[in-house]
């Protein structure tokens, strides 16, 4: 059965790249880039195996550190894990639960990532070539780590999406949302203390990792190098543990999967009809009220804004001396503002309603942006003002406004024309929001990266006044920069809705069999 379901994840794959061209042109980009980083990786570790061992020792912790926590962490946050094959499909089927989760665990290390991790860790161990003990322990610790990225991210994945898609999913975000508030204050304060990033702070830095989950099983071998058994036993176990825990808990959320499939929980009580209720009874605001019960009830829009916070902490952390923290305001815009890029999407078979429906297209995207934007203009606002008080700078205000605003409205405008052009496939209410639908990776990845370079050159004006005036401290220049950024982004949020209107009238009966196929 394990064979088997490596099989078809191999079938799947090659049949997805037989239907659409743009998977081959995703498949190729990733294969590329998997592999130029995997040669960096080959060949510093080559040139690390000849250093002394105490070097090794601390890149190799801090380099498998940080692929452990990304593959852990960057399906939170980013494109999701790969669901060609997901366990629901499996649910009529009499597979044993063991069998089953040795063949997704196998099956999650094909494609480019699995492999150019797997090519890293390889790499790794062969930098104790020059001490045999060592570099067998090495091999083994390596395929330890292995699956410990991969069955981690579907334990930590399965963890959060049984988070965001239960009951409680208001009180749990809450709870995450008041949790930076409360760490922060610690962590600037060691972060400003005047530490700088020296060869002694890298050393405890790796000590430290070398005794977590994330970097016990890369310390292994150079415990052994040095001959102290007794500590390389001591790492071995928490890797082992670790190993064991994590399979445990996607083990556990495999189960529940399978015994209870994804499903959107109604409430049996009627409360009225919520936003249709106070919005007037018209097109637009039919669209705005529905598109707000998205944003208010939807795991995968409140997903999208719980990030937010998330980013502001890590740049907190990150830059004590705050220069970062100013980004999340214009970063906050950005990706509150794109992420309608995908609501045709999130309508899923239900866009026949705005299709069969006597609905302009411009409707269609002036409802969209208008409940955006009610959620993303106070956030950004927020999250301006409040990195520049915390920072001490309060004269940029009037500057970082400008600038968010203007990739606010930009993002709105280039989202209402990109969504009336583009839908991929995406998960369903009640879904695993962490996972990424087959084919659904090249588009999101393509769209991002369009959006990115579109919405930067767009806001080039706004975004030259606010660094000037930021540098300059010019309290005027940033009232400008202000003007400029909601004048010119409300310009072109009115041309995307224009255009994106008129563009969905053309193509959505087009959109929609798409989104129909997709289901």
């Amino acid at each position: 059965m394990v064979a088997h379901l490596v099989r078809l994840k191999l079938a799947l794959l090659r049949n997805g790249l037989r239907r659409s061209p743009w998977q081959v042109v995703g498949l190729v980009v990733a294969a590329l880039y998997g592999l130029g980083a995997l040669v960096v990786v080959i060949v510093s570790m080559a040139v690390l195996s000849v250093q002394e061992p105490d070097i090794r020792g601390l890149v190799t912790v801090l380099l498998g550190s940080v692929l452990v926590l990304g593959w852990w962490v960057v399906p939170l946050i980013a494109f999701g894990l790969d669901s060609t094959i997901d366990p629901a499909r499996f649910v009529t089927f009499a597979i044993p639960r063991r069998s089953l989760l040795t063949g997704l665990a196998l099956a999650g290390v094909i494609g480019v990532p699995g492999a150019a991790t797997v090519g890293a860790a390889l790499a790794m161990a062969g930098v104790w070539w020059r001490t045999p003990a060592a570099l067998v322990v090495g091999l083994l610790c390596s395929v330890v780590a292995v699956a410990t990225c991969v069955i981690g991210a579907r334990a930590t994945t399965s963890a959060a999406s049984t988070l965001v898609t239960g009951r409680r999913f208001r009180e749990v975000m809450a709870a995450v949302a008041v949790l930076p508030l409360i760490v922060v204050g610690p962590l600037l304060g060691r972060l400003t203390s005047g530490a700088t990033v020296t060869a002694d702070l890298l050393e405890q830095v790796a000590d430290v990792l070398a005794w977590t989950p994330f970097g016990a099983s890369w310390a292994v071998p150079d415990a052994v190098a040095e001959g102290r058994w007794g500590l390389a036993a001591a790492r071995l176990g928490i890797a082992v543990a670790t190993l064991v825990v994590v399979a445990v808990v996607w083990d556990r959320a495999l189960a529940h999967a399978l015994v209870n499939p994804a499903h959107q929980k109604v409430s049996s009580k009627g409360r009225g009809l919520g936003w249709f209720d106070r919005l007037p009874a018209t097109p637009l605001g039919a669209v705005t009220a529905r598109c707000l019960t998205y944003w208010a009830r939807d795991p995968r829009y409140a997903l999208a804004v719980a990030v937010v916070p998330v980013l502001a902490v890590v740049l907190y952390i990150v830059s004590p001396g705050g220069g970062l923290v100013l980004l999340i305001g214009p970063i906050a815009g950005y990706l509150m503002g794109w992420g309608i890029s995908a609501d045709v999407a999130y309508d899923g078979t239900a866009f026949w309603t705005h299709v069969a429906a006597p609905l302009r297209g411009s409707a269609d995207r002036l409802g969209r942006v208008i409940a955006a934007g009610s959620i993303a203009v106070p956030a950004v606002t927020l999250l301006t003002v409040g990195s520049a008080l915390i920072t001490d700078q309060p004269e940029t205000i009037p500057a970082l406004l400008g600038l968010s605003f203007g990739v606010l409205l930009t993002s709105l405008g280039g989202s209402s024309v990109l969504s009336a052009l583009v839908v991929y496939p995406v998960q369903l209410p009640g879904e695993n929001p962490f996972q990424t639908k087959q084919g659904a990776s090249t588009a999101s990845v393509v769209s991002q990266l369009v959006g990115w370079l579109a919405v930067m050159v767009l806001c080039l004006p706004e975004m030259i006044l606010a660094l000037v005036a930021v540098r300059g401290g010019s309290l005027a220049l940033g009232w400008v920069t202000l003007l400029v950024g909601v004048v010119l982004g409300s310009v072109l949020l009115a041309i995307g809705v224009r255009v994106g209107g008129r563009t969905l009238d053309r193509t959505a009966p087009g959109l929609l069999s798409k989104i129909v196929a997709f289901a």
